[in-house]
């Protein structure tokens, strides 16, 4: 019975179902390949409904017009589902961090299109788990990760190879790639490795790392595209990309297939090949390292990686023994591995660290031996197949020993190549990966389901709500919710009462520790979504988290120390106390008499170049926000989030800092003991002012609006 949904999110680089451009660029390597193939293999098993694998929309010239194409079949129950996501240029992925919480909105949306929600969420790499924890909160879906790097191991072994610190954490945003990274590992019910070493040794490198919640599942591998020699032919032009480059083409052929990083410590093999006079009689080195036209126009990074190695070959003398084609296909890496089979070569991998190693895998289901860096994966792959040899991958000595350890004796090639199409047939299948898989899915969906189950029957409302309102109440507290005893007892009553489609949420001054106090003093039932600090914070309940894209948003132009010191000292204002203060609000008592003017206050914004949206109420009270932040900015965030129009809001006030949730679309409600600042909105289409006060007018106001209980929407998960 085909009954799972799983959404899976892999954010950065050039992905599409076929001809994968792996090389290109850094971001455009094993992870690609990894997520496209284990989606396609789990649409092909008979349990599994659904696979999204999400990424982001590239529409750009610089590249195929592929990348723009919103959905792609990736072959049975599985889809490729492209979003829009900051520029429409491509991006590197240390430069997608800033843009991560549109694609968390833009996500939401989708889902909301979809017949149900997915069973879990799946993500690849730290910028994906970002989107992946928000996802998965706000949603209340179990959260699956894959690291297949981290950025503590990865920023250690750019310092043991001499690079600033501050540099490294300029280039890859190292700082805040390894927040994400902790946070998914607070969060993820489980973490899926590809080796015991990445589990224990790397993960374990993290403060929130949990071994139980970490399981080891290898890789799989498309044996229909990597055989040995004889199984399949080498088409005649692959030869030719590299033999080119050889005065004596027919020798053992070292093989290297990676990107052109500098993790991948190719300037130390060319040093292995270049010092080794015995390696350089035996046999020619072929380093594939991604497609190029102009190594000017490249990236930077990848340009000196590039440049170093041709400095290298020179100062080696290495030409007519080293080849680096300029371009090749994707078909054309299975024959790769089969040539170098072929002359009996070696495929090395001498990476800084790998946490996998994919192309090791490749290698040795095409019978090609292996030399593989110590660190990482490389290990658990030479335990199960026993076809190579482990190097220490900064010493340049020991890779030259492990190559001709490997291709000076005819025997020993043979015994690891015979061994090497074994292992990968015993255990790297994606047949087997993909049980493995599902196995571990299914626990996690099940304790979450049953969770789910136990809610119903304590009559409890569901942990996340927020997916499948497709109307909601809002109000203020103070003088709107709460003030009418005998309407308010109604409303509570009308509240418990409503169906899962209506959703419940407060918009108030109060900080978030004080709404939440006079609510339980109130026995209102705790909203579904929090707008507090006069709609500088939202938090969602019942965990009462917060929304961490609406804080990224507001932040924008926000320079608190300095707003405050430009108020300070200003006749008729006041600091109010310290707890009506927060990171994103300035609040001020009001002397009417002697203070200035909201257009005088403005324009001392404007000399100071200082940005602020200034919130008047009560003739009272002056509130200080980021221009970005007020509470009707936060319902407009809500509906655009959620993907609800702004008419599904009622929205209820008394005072100005009402009045931009009152505006607008929203359809409003004006309580009848309103100030009189809301007096120039009577008239006004979508604004109903009522004849009773507080929770009375709020009652009056959802007759008036037809805001009656109906059947929730369709939209929900199966909880079997």
């Amino acid at each position: 019975m085909r009954d799972l949904y799983v959404l899976m999110l892999s954010v950065h680089g050039l992905m599409r179902g076929n001809d994968l451009e792996l090389g290109r660029d850094a971001d455009t390597g094993g992870q690609t390949l990894y997520v496209i193939e284990l989606a396609k293999a789990l649409g092909r098993h008979p349990r599994v409904e659904q696979v999204d694998v999400l990424t982001r929309l590239v529409d750009d010239p610089a590249v195929s017009p592929d990348y723009a194409v919103p959905v792609e079949p990736l072959g049975e129950q599985a889809r490729l589902v492209r979003l829009p996501c900051g520029p429409r240029r491509y991006l590197r992925k240390e430069s997608l961090w800033n843009h991560l919480d549109q694609l968390v909105d833009r996500t939401i949306s989708y889902l909301r299109q979809q017949p149900r929600l997915p069973d879990v969420i799946h993500s690849h790499y730290a910028d994906a788990g970002y989107v992946g924890v928000q996802l998965s909160q706000l949603l209340g879906i179990p959260l699956v990760h894959t690291g297949h790097s981290l950025g503590r191991c990865k920023r250690q072994r750019l310092l043991d190879h001499g690079r600033k610190a501050q540099a490294i954490d300029r280039q890859f945003n190292f700082p805040r790639r390894i927040t994400a990274e902790e946070d998914v590992l607070a969060h993820a019910m489980l973490v899926v490795t590809s080796t015991a070493q990445e589990s224990s040794e790397q993960y374990g490198l993290y403060d929130n790392h949990q071994p139980a919640h970490a399981l080891v599942i290898p890789p799989g591998t498309d044996t229909s595209r990597f055989a040995p020699p004889g199984r399949e032919p080498i088409p005649p032009h692959v030869p030719a990309l590299v033999d080119r480059f050889f005065t004596q083409p027919k020798k053992p052929l070292i093989l290297t297939i990676c990107r052109p990083e500098m993790r991948k410590n190719l300037r130390r093999l060319v040093a292995a090949f270049g010092e080794s006079p015995v390696l350089r009689e035996r046999a020619n080195l072929a380093i594939v390292a991604g497609s190029r036209d102009d190594i000017r126009s490249m990236d930077e990074a990848q340009a000196d990686v590039l440049t170093d190695l041709l400095l290298d070959v020179d100062r080696y003398d290495l030409w007519g023994s080293v080849a680096l084609p300029k371009q090749h296909q994707s078909d054309d890496i299975p024959a790769l591995y089969r040539l170098a089979a072929q002359r009996h070569g070696v495929f090395v991998n001498p990476a800084l660290t790998e946490p996998f190693g994919l192309t090791l895998i490749e290698a040795a289901a095409s019978g090609l031996p292996v030399v593989a860096t110590h660190d990482g994966g490389p290990r658990d792959i030479l335990a199960h197949c026993e076809n190579g040899v482990l190097v220490d991958p900064l010493d340049s000595d020991a890779i030259a020993r492990g190559l001709l350890a490997v291709m000076s004796d005819g025997r020993t090639w043979q015994r690891y190549a015979r061994r090497g199409i074994s292992g990968v047939a015993r255990h790297y299948t994606w047949d087997a990966h993909v049980e493995k898989y599902l196995k571990a899915v299914a626990r996690v969906v099940h304790r979450t389901r049953k969770q789910v189950r136990r809610e119903r029957v304590v009559q409890r409302p569901l942990r996340h709500p927020m997916p499948y309102v497709h109307r909601m109440l809002v109000s203020d507290i103070d003088n709107t919710l709460i003030g009418d005893r005998g309407g308010l007892a109604t409303l509570i009553r009308v509240l418990r009462e409503r169906p899962r489609g209506y959703g419940f949420g407060v918009a108030t001054g109060r900080h978030l520790p004080s709404a939440l106090e006079v609510l339980r003093q109130a026995r209102v039932p705790l909203p579904d979504v929090l707008i507090t600090a006069v709609g500088s914070e939202i938090h969602y309940g019942p965990d009462i988290r917060p929304d961490a894209g609406w804080r990224r948003h507001i932040q924008h132009l926000w320079r608190r120390d300095a707003l405050a010191a430009l108020f300070e000292g200003v006749a008729g204002l006041t600091l109010q106390s310290d707890d009506q203060q927060s990171e994103f609000k300035l609040s001020f008592n009001v002397d009417r008499q002697s203070a200035p003017s909201l257009r005088e206050l403005e324009a001392r914004l404007r000399q100071a170049r200082l940005h602020a949206n200034l919130i008047h109420s009560h003739d009272a009270y002056l509130d200080v926000l980021p221009v970005r932040a007020s509470k009707g900015q936060a319902i407009r965030y809500l509906a655009y989030k959620w993907g609800l129009p702004l008419r599904a809001f009622l929205v209820a006030g008394d005072s100005g800092n009402d009045l931009e949730m009152l505006v607008g679309d929203t359809q409003a409600v004006v309580v009848s003991n309103h100030s009189a600042e809301l007096e120039n909105l009577r008239g006004m289409e979508q604004v109903y002012f009522a004849g009773t006060p507080c929770a009375s007018g709020i009652l009056e106001g959802m007759t008036h609006y037809g805001f009656a209980w109906q059947p929730a929407p369709t939209l929900q998960r199966e909880a079997a």
